[in-house]
């Protein structure tokens, strides 16, 4: 769909399972909505989230050129910002286990921010 990944908060696009031709922002998200493992394949299509528009791209021949969207020129392949970086949690010795997610529900991924 249209959420954004909670893996890579900067997803620039979303690429498409050759497996199951779904689209998904990264292989967790597959992981986590599919029942079987994700197959990989050097010809991959993409959707940049800047323009909306799809491309493939060949990984076994990709360069530096092929980071950007051939459509808008958005840049996609950035280092992943993910939910300890984004937050400013790299300390890895903080506890986790001192929050109190009581208040959290498993549907809270439907909520809109």
């Amino acid at each position: 769909g249209n959420q954004m990944c909670r893996h890579v908060i900067n997803a620039q696009v979303a690429v498409r399972a050759p497996c199951c031709r779904r689209w998904f922002d990264c292989a967790e998200c597959h992981a986590e909505e599919a029942s079987h493992p994700i197959t990989t394949q050097t010809l991959v299509a993409f959707a940049c989230k800047k323009c909306r528009k799809c491309f493939r791209k060949d990984m076994a021949l990709f360069e530096e050129a092929d980071e950007f969207c051939p459509h808008c020129d958005n840049h996609f392949v950035i280092e992943a910002e993910t939910p300890d970086t984004y937050y400013g949690d790299s300390d890895s010795s903080s506890d986790s286990s001192d929050y109190d997610d009581s208040d959290l529900s498993s549907d809270d991924d439907n909520a809109v921010p």
